[in-house]
């Protein structure tokens, strides 16, 4: 799991090239646990019984056989300042969650996750015009 935050473009178009799912997890606007539980369930695409909470999502994290198979599994946290800010301690856990997922895939023999707390690309910014 890389905790200091990283370029997003980069690591998608390696994990892409090496044939790995890709997963987005944009926590912009983010700042209750079930807003975070909600969108994790929307991106992650996580099965019915998924149940809200923190050990359903570590259940799920540990139980990818609902994701496609792959080699590899790179989850992106994109805009997760807010909602670390806004919930400290939620945060500290969903941490924990995702690093004891990343621990048990990589003694795993079915394929990596990889979690990148990253900031999303900028956008462009436009140029100025010519000054008159």
């Amino acid at each position: 799991m890389t905790l200091d935050p990283q370029a997003l473009a980069p690591a998608v178009a390696a994990a892409e090239q090496a044939g790995w799912t890709v997963v987005r997890l944009d926590l912009d606007g983010v700042r209750s646990k079930a807003e975070l539980m909600r969108r994790c369930g929307e991106a992650l695409r996580l099965p019915e019984w998924f149940g809200g909470n923190w050990d359903a999502l570590a259940d799920c994290l540990i139980d990818l056989s609902w994701l496609a198979s792959a080699p590899g599994r790179l989850l992106a946290v994109t805009s997760w300042r807010g909602y670390a800010t806004a919930r400290p301690g939620d945060w500290e856990t969903f941490r924990d969650v995702l690093e004891q997922a990343v621990d048990f895939w990589r003694t795993s023999t079915e394929g990596a996750l990889t979690v990148l707390l990253a900031e999303p690309e900028p956008k462009p910014r436009p140029k100025p015009g010519p000054r008159r």
